[in-house]
């Protein structure tokens, strides 16, 4: 019978418990992944009884209120609050999303809370996303032209301006790729989806004038056709985008040139 190991300190245990304060009347649970490298220490579970009647209404303000009154070691990133910006982006009851827009009346039962996951961890719920943008910076996400630069700005019709709707507003949180299998086992080499709608934004973009280089620099067998639409990543999108349409919408194109 083959035995399969776990690496040294992977295996999660129980944390800390953290209660309410007293007379607090409106009590909410947050059980919180917690793992700092520095420590030495295996991952745990930190458990945090928070009075909601002090608190605001979203998972982000919750975090705050933990890091701010609770305890100050709890790392995350955070940034706008307003779901532009990508920056909270993790897993809420077992769901990639952005804690800035998840509401806490949304969660039932204890609220778990972890990093994206397939990710290295940094710290706590902060992923390191190096590889993932510099899988960003290999599609070079700007506008390619060969033509002189006019008087003014690059003109489009309604049309073609319609096009890049949802694409455009892709915030990068990689809350679709790091939900896609697919990137799990080849992200090394598989694009991912959050990377390949942002491909496509550029090769949909009539202003852009590089469209066979672009396609040219995605024809691998892993970068983009490791996507098998499973359509995690437009079920999890926090922005309501169809990265698996986009996905689609390049092999139309690698289809149609040759």
């Amino acid at each position: 019978m083959a035995e399969f190991a776990l690496p040294a300190n992977s295996k999660v245990t129980e944390g800390k418990t953290w209660p309410a304060p007293k007379g607090a009347t409106r009590i909410k649970t947050f059980k919180i992944y917690r793992w700092d490298p520095d420590s030495g220490a295996n991952p745990r579970i930190d458990t945090y009884q928070v009075d909601l009647d002090s608190c605001g209404p979203m998972v982000l303000d919750a975090l705050i209120k933990i890091k701010n009154e609770i305890d100050s070691t709890l790392t995350f990133r955070r940034s706008c609050r307003e779901g532009v910006c990508g920056s909270c982006a993790m897993n809420i009851q077992g769901t990639n999303t952005l804690a800035c827009t998840k509401a806490i009346e949304d969660c039932a039962g204890d609220v778990k809370i972890y990093p994206l996951p397939h990710m290295p961890v940094i710290k706590d719920l902060v992923p390191d996303l190096s590889g993932a943008f510099a899988q960003y910076r290999m599609i070079e996400p700007w506008l390619k032209t060969e033509t002189p630069p006019p008087d003014r700005e690059r003109l489009q019709t309604p049309e073609d301006r319609a096009r890049l709707d949802g694409l455009w507003e892709c915030i990068l949180c990689f809350c679709c790729s790091t939900s896609c299998p697919s990137y799990w086992w080849n992200g090394d080499r598989y694009l991912g989806p959050a990377v390949l709608l942002q491909a496509y934004r550029w090769i949909a973009d009539s202003r852009d004038e590089a469209t066979g280089e672009r396609l040219d620099a995605l024809e691998d067998p892993f970068r983009l056709y490791r996507c098998h639409t499973i359509m995690n990543c437009t079920r999890t999108c926090p922005k309501g985008l169809n990265p698996a349409k986009a996905i689609g919408e390049i092999k139309k194109l690698m289809i149609a040139r040759r």
